[in-house]
């Protein structure tokens, strides 16, 4: 190994390091009451030490949004990996999204509120995450489409249709307004599941 690769690979761990206290601030207090002071002094070491590894403060907020955006992507992609017809992977599917947004604005306030802030100000993870699901719809549908459950002959463009539907139970401000008026989402969900398989020609 290079000393070159060593040193890259020295950064990279020291930068999850700091996202890794940079997140336990962020679940305990919110991002917002979390300084950069706070977590230097958590590593025992400067703020300035701390901008060598992240330009500014928003590029940390931005880290730690990714880190929750790809944890709720694996659980997609597991479920779209799953051995089961496809019908039944999209209800888990957008069941379980739904899921992961209700509770974390439940009992995970401080991580609803950055996925808030970067719902508002359109960061470009929240795109990215949109996208990425977009995809691991369109291959649920595919497979759906091949097995002769689904009735549509785009499925990128059915891909796109479903998650405009899904949005509602997915936005977090849409989730967050529906929870504190006492709405059952899960079972407004089931009935946009419904409007979403009879779309895909699966009324069923």
């Amino acid at each position: 190994m290079s000393r070159r690769t060593r040193i890259e690979i020295d950064v990279d761990l020291f930068r999850e390091r700091i996202l890794d206290v940079a997140e336990e601030h962020f679940r305990r207090i919110g991002y917002q009451k979390t300084s950069v002071a706070d977590i230097a002094s958590c590593l025992g070491m400067s703020s300035a030490n701390i901008y060598r590894f992240f330009p500014s403060r928003a590029a940390i907020n931005r880290s730690i949004c990714g880190r929750f955006f790809a944890e709720t992507a694996r659980r997609a992609d597991a479920i779209a990996r799953m051995q089961a017809p496809a019908h039944e992977k999209l209800v888990d599917l957008l069941n379980i999204l739904h899921q992961k947004r209700k509770t974390t604005f439940i009992k995970e306030k401080p991580v609803h509120d950055l996925i808030v802030a970067a719902t508002e100000e359109n960061w470009a993870i929240i795109r990215a995450h949109s996208d990425q699901i977009v995809v691991i719809i369109e291959t649920i549908v595919r497979e759906g489409m091949a097995a002769h459950e689904f009735g549509v002959e785009d499925a990128a463009q059915a891909a796109r249709s479903i998650m405009n539907a899904f949005m509602p139970f997915y936005h977090p401000i849409l989730v967050e307004q529906g929870v504190q008026s006492g709405e059952h989402t899960e079972a407004g969900l089931r009935d946009q599941i419904r409007f979403i398989f009879r779309a895909l020609g699966c009324p069923d």
